[in-house]
């Protein structure tokens, strides 16, 4: 690389800035997610508009992501990679129920496994939360603060659902791992929190609700950093940075 801008700082190349900058802020601030790469080729990931799609193709998607058995004894067990979002909930709700949440329902104790699940919509954590919950009265889950828009959004467990709740008697156990992270986190927490849950495995990712990559002039420097950020009503912390 290179240049004279460069040779100023003595640090030849845009790669080995980036890590001593991302070195430099993450000591300054003790947050390890706010990250400074150098990426002068960097194409944005616009992820696919998943509503989109008509129901049933929605579904064989999604059915990649989900993992659904009945263990001996009857104890449910339920892997889901992906935390659908409500838009897409809404959309495939009918036949979730049918291929997945109908036979889940039926058995006597639950095992929920997030130890794959990195990616996720906000919008999904009251509906996952919910089916774990009565109907009334309302629980105040979480709120999110979102730094951008400087606006907190409280979410709220949903007082109607589609088919059966799981129920508060019943036992669940989450399964974590340090590749739970984001919004599995944040239902992990909430969950374990609302004493409804009990969490087995290891700690999980301290990741983020929300991350954005925000490019820096026209240098070809980026830098990665939360722009949003949860406030559990129980313990008015957090899982982020920490994990769960």
């Amino acid at each position: 690389a290179g240049g004279s801008n460069t040779e100023v700082l003595n640090i030849p190349d845009g790669n080995s800035l980036a890590s001593v900058l991302s070195a430099g802020f993450q000591l300054t601030i003790s947050d390890t997610r706010l990250v400074v790469s150098y990426e002068p080729n960097y194409v944005p990931v616009v992820p696919p508009q998943m509503p989109s799609l008509p129901p049933e193709q929605l579904i064989a998607i999604l059915q990649t992501s989900i993992k659904l058995d009945i263990l001996e004894g009857n104890i449910g067990y339920l892997r889901i990679d992906n935390i659908l979002g409500e838009e897409v909930a809404e959309k495939v709700g009918p036949l979730l129920l049918d291929l997945i949440w109908n036979k889940i329902v039926a058995t006597s104790a639950l095992i929920f496994d997030l130890r794959y699940t990195s990616t996720g919509d906000i919008t999904g954590i009251p509906y996952i939360i919910s089916y774990f919950t009565e109907a009334e009265p309302q629980i105040h889950i979480d709120s999110v603060y979102d730094r951008p828009s400087n606006t907190t959004t409280t979410l709220l467990s949903k007082t109607t659902l589609l088919g059966q709740r799981y129920g508060t008697n019943k036992p669940l156990i989450i399964l974590t791992s340090k590749n739970t992270k984001g919004i599995a986190e944040d239902i992990a927490y909430c969950l374990q929190n609302l004493k409804r849950a009990t969490i087995v495995g290891e700690k999980t990712a301290g990741g983020s609700m929300k991350i954005s990559k925000i490019k820096v002039g026209d240098t070809g420097f980026y830098v990665t950093m939360p722009t949003a950020k949860s406030i559990n009503p129980i313990t008015g912390s957090s899982w982020e940075v920490t994990g769960v």
